[in-house]
């Protein structure tokens, strides 16, 4: 805001009693919430000086070596949930190895076969919300669309101009 030279003594007094009341305003808030908000201050100060300490962590003793006789056996994929996937079907993943994706086999086969399963086929529980609202939903019906529509608008303007509905006696002599 540019300042104005040609100022008389009215807004002169208009101009010097806001900054006053402004002045005056800030010094009852600091009155008021000043020695609350240094107290804030140095309790984040302590806080972030007691952080900046390094921790020190016992020191753990690592468990012997289970030897490899005495493992179970991994559980087969129908087993255990591990992780939100189902396992993959043993024909879908042979398409990783059979192939180029540049001639639309391999990993492209392996792809496209993958994501033509429904979501509820892939995954255990939908693992987004917009897995929410079709999951488990089925089929989906086509909808029949005729095959010319009933409108087509051809144009927005008029043919017949603006005025071509008037009847005589409307207009005005």
């Amino acid at each position: 805001m540019a300042r104005q030279l040609n100022m008389d003594t009215l807004q002169q007094d208009f101009w010097k009693e806001e900054y006053l009341k402004e002045l005056m305003l800030r010094f009852r808030w600091h009155q008021r919430y000043g020695a609350s908000v240094k107290a804030r201050q140095e309790q984040l100060r302590q806080r972030r000086q007691a952080t900046s300490e390094p921790l020190k962590l016992p020191a753990l003793q690592s468990p012997a070596p289970v030897p490899q006789a005495e493992r179970p056996p991994e559980e087969p994929a129908g087993g255990i949930q591990e992780g939100d996937m189902k396992p993959v079907a043993p024909e879908v993943r042979q398409q990783l190895y059979q192939g180029v994706s540049q001639d639309g086999e391999g990993r492209r086969r392996y792809l496209s076969l993958r994501t033509a399963r429904a979501p509820e086929e892939k995954y255990y529980t939908p693992v987004t919300t917009n897995f929410v609202y079709g999951w488990q939903m089925g089929k989906v019906t086509n909808v029949y669309v005729p095959p010319s529509p009933k409108c087509r608008i051809e144009s927005f303007f008029r043919k017949n101009g603006a005025f071509s509905l008037l009847d005589p006696r409307d207009v005005a002599m």
